[in-house]
């Protein structure tokens, strides 16, 4: 249940600041939630934390930027979603600080290499040269430090307060501390 709390949280956190007249800057909940997510749940319901932020992009696409929407736009980032779910499947079912550390570079940097890559693919805004290319990048590195910080900080509320918690009981529990 804890997983699926965290999923609406992610999806609300990309919604919240258009709602409240900003933009965020990419400091969301998404890529810490969806390595919980993927670390909890069966590896099939991916597909639902796939869905629910889907419908999110659905919903900013038209309703909030005011642009038709075209699946292909998204299959790149959808992919995402379900790579990031797979990651902490795969490396968060036994937490430690490296796996964590791992899972917060491994979801930031492939989100900004790859949605990046398809802003400079599909859009006129930057030259199809490798110059443009690093432009693209460039241009886009204060939204990747947001990224990183916002999923390292939920990456290890909901990693590292569990594990914290456990070890206060501990404490508590061992001999002349009664």
């Amino acid at each position: 249940m804890t997983a699926f709390l965290v999923l609406l949280l992610a999806a609300l956190s990309r919604l919240f600041p258009h709602l409240m007249h900003g933009t965020g800057y990419n400091f969301t909940d998404v890529g810490g939630g969806l390595l919980f997510f993927g670390s909890r749940r069966p590896r099939w319901q991916a597909l639902i934390a796939i869905a629910v932020l889907a419908l999110t992009d659905v919903y900013l696409t038209t309703q909030v930027y005011g642009f038709p929407f075209h699946i292909s736009s998204y299959l790149v980032t959808w992919a995402w979603y379900g790579a990031v779910c797979l990651m902490g499947s795969a490396l968060l079912r036994k937490v430690t600080v490296l796996r964590v550390v791992a899972g917060v570079l491994g979801s930031a940097t492939s989100f900004f290499l790859a949605s990046n890559f398809m802003v400079w693919v599909g859009g006129g805004m930057y030259a199809h040269s490798v110059a443009g290319l690093g432009s693209c990048y460039v241009a886009a590195l204060p939204f990747y430090g947001n990224d990183l910080a916002s999923t390292a900080l939920v990456a290890g509320v909901l990693f590292g307060l569990p594990v914290l918690a456990a070890r206060l009981v501990e404490t508590m529990r061992a001999p002349g501390n009664i």
